[in-house]
């Protein structure tokens, strides 16, 4: 059984938990310009809570694909003061730092975020590494092919599966020796993937399980699911339970999640059904 200390808290993953997703950037592609006051953030953050959450993923940058870049300054400018503003309202509360930047994951850490969430498995920012080491944080390692202005003009794989268990293999080797006890990976579905890799991924997903780390699954409300069912990514939700269920099927132990609730109740059936076969 897996577990992850964050902030001194022990978080074991005897069944999967849920991750909620608070974006405050106004162009994400589902959520975009949602919750841009202090009073919409506390309420989204307490109904998350509420439902079930076990951590609260903040990020203030844009990775839809061809997203524009923004700086240093204006993420931490958008960022800084809602952990703040966070922490003080709910003491317990486990908030991920979706970021790429060392920088940023750093001074979020001193304002009391846990774990560090990086799209770019340390790719981006060279430094970051040293800094999820000097920390010592959970560290989710994901994989994307290039970066959001490129990934998804034309990805390529050999072996998708293979190709992604060398990458995490590689990655974790190094963050070891470099001493961070706490690694979660993500494959990065819709990042630098194609529809046909993304499947692959989602069918293949035990096989992560043998980096004998926790695998997180991030599958929310993405194109993967509506493209082909030619909806919305507002009307995606019934797909996104289908795709969660198959991935807890196969061994995620965390849902990264728009909707916490449905997504507690995905893990709720599919623990009852592993735990009377």
């Amino acid at each position: 059984m897996y577990s992850i200390n964050c902030n001194g808290t022990l978080v074991d993953f005897s069944s999967p938990k849920v991750m909620g997703i608070l974006n405050l950037t106004p162009d994400s592609f589902f959520d975009g310009g949602k919750y841009s006051s202090e009073k919409d953030i506390i309420n989204q953050v307490e109904k998350m809570i509420s439902e079930g959450a076990t951590f609260i993923d903040i990020g203030a940058y844009s990775s839809r694909p061809g997203a524009k870049s923004i700086s240093e300054e204006e993420e931490l400018n958008r960022i800084l003061p809602i952990i703040t503003t966070l922490v003080k309202a709910f003491p317990k509360i486990i908030i991920s730092i979706d970021t790429f930047r060392s920088n940023v994951a750093k001074q979020c850490v001193l304002n009391g975020a846990a774990i560090i969430n990086d799209i770019s498995g340390g790719n981006l920012d060279k430094k970051m590494f040293k800094t999820v080491a000097k920390l010592q944080v959970p560290y989710i390692i994901m994989h994307m092919q290039g970066d959001p202005t490129n990934m998804q003009l034309k990805p390529t794989y050999h072996n998708i599966v293979q190709e992604l268990l060398f990458y995490f293999s590689d990655k974790i080797e190094q963050l070891r020796k470099l001493g961070v006890n706490d690694i979660i990976t993500d494959v990065g579905f819709g990042f630098g993937k194609t529809l046909e890799h993304n499947y692959q991924l989602l069918h293949n997903l035990q096989m992560f399980k043998n980096l004998d780390v926790p695998t997180l699954a991030g599958i929310s409300r993405k194109s993967m699911l509506y493209k082909p069912l030619q909806i919305e990514p507002q009307s995606a939700l019934n797909a996104t339970t289908s795709a969660n269920t198959i991935a807890l099927m196969n061994g995620a132990n965390i849902l990264r999640v728009h909707d916490v609730k449905e997504a507690m109740e995905c893990i709720k059936i599919v623990d009852l059904l592993k735990n009377n076969s």
